[in-house]
């Protein structure tokens, strides 16, 4: 990778105010002040800013994240804090959710800096499984199960859902497991068959499930084994 690039991804620079920095003398690679931002390094070699030594952090990161509500999966900072809080800096201007959870559903979020493995995770071609935990307002009725199989129309759309099934756990819970991810469709969905969704909670996408030792806010990187499930 050039100088300029790394400087600027680790510190949130731009590549001309890296260039600048450099001019000034305030950069050592393994402890030769270096002015050209052109030059190629590596993980191996000891990059200082000011004294000040800046991480590498490599490229193909994975990670799993066990979003609270109330967070957003986006990098904007408006109303609601980002699930990228919970990660440090510069890593976390590195990371993409490869799908995105609503602000007041909680659960299984991946994230990564590979854009190339989470558009395997969210293509529409893939009908990548996800599965949610489903609280209800009202109790569960017989006919829910035959219309997820069929596939429900949504208000506002000409295609029904592609079929989908559920596990019924008591009266107002069950697990839903889907294959697309249209716009707010758990909450649609059974809306649609005149219920209201009051809880929601993903905990599994394809093999990968959400692990019971995380506790909200906290995450892992990925195994070779999960990362690979998407390959």
């Amino acid at each position: 990778m050039r100088l300029d690039k790394f400087l600027a991804e680790q510190t949130g620079m731009t590549r001309s105010q890296a260039t600048k920095v450099l001019r000034k003398n305030l950069v050592e690679v393994n402890g030769i002040v270096v002015k050209d931002g052109s030059i190629k390094i590596g993980a191996e070699d000891q990059i200082l800013l000011e004294g000040e030594l800046l991480s590498w952090v490599e490229e193909g990161q994975y990670f799993l994240l066990y979003k609270p509500q109330g967070y957003i999966c986006s990098h904007d900072d408006g109303e609601y804090p980002t699930v990228y809080q919970f990660f440090d800096y510069p890593l976390a201007e590195r990371l993409h959710t490869a799908g995105r959870l609503d602000v007041d559903t909680t659960g299984l979020v991946l994230l990564t800096d590979d854009g190339q493995w989470s558009h395997r995770v969210t293509s529409p071609k893939r009908q990548c499984e996800k599965t949610y935990l489903v609280s209800l307002a009202d109790p569960i009725e017989e006919h829910y199960q035959q219309a997820c199989e069929e596939g429900i129309l949504l208000r506002g759309e000409k295609m029904p859902t592609r079929p989908s099934r559920i596990e019924i756990l008591d009266d107002y819970n069950l697990n839903l497991t889907i294959t697309e991810g249209r716009y707010h469709q758990v909450k649609r969905m059974f809306a649609a068959l005149g219920n209201k969704v009051i809880a929601l909670h993903r905990w599994k996408i394809g093999d990968i499930v959400l692990d019971a030792s995380l506790d909200e806010g906290e995450y892992r990187p990925l195994t070779s084994e999960e990362i690979a499930s998407f390959s």
